[in-house]
């Protein structure tokens, strides 16, 4: 009878280190996928700032060439505003162009 009661506690033994060891498992690739997850964020986060800064000083040198060009310096910053108010209205209306991407590689990277 000792025999059959020891195999028992062996078996539950190891049932409760598998359990152990499945919760670990688990949470080490959620750890991982939210890394890669996180730093995915953080870089496009980056590549956008740097876009952001890029055409700002592009929308400056622009409206500058243009004041010129028309005498006034704030002409040309008045053209670039309706111009990026006409860019930013077109994009809000087709929000896919940059959302459908973005959302497909958040998705993807996920659940890789």
């Amino acid at each position: 009878m000792e025999n059959s009661t020891s195999s028992i506690e062996t078996l539950i033994e190891k049932i409760k280190n598998y359990v152990e060891t499945s919760i670990n498992l688990l949470k080490l690739k959620a750890i991982d996928k939210s890394a890669t997850f996180l730093s995915i964020v953080i870089d496009y986060l980056i590549a956008f700032l740097m876009f952001g800064i890029f055409i700002i000083l592009l929308n400056i040198g622009l409206a500058l060439l243009i004041g010129e060009w028309l005498g006034k310096a704030y002409y040309g910053f008045f053209i670039m505003a309706v111009l990026n108010a006409l860019i930013g209205f077109i994009l809000l209306k087709n929000n896919k162009w940059i959302k459908t991407p973005l959302t497909n590689t958040m998705v993807k990277k996920l659940l890789d």
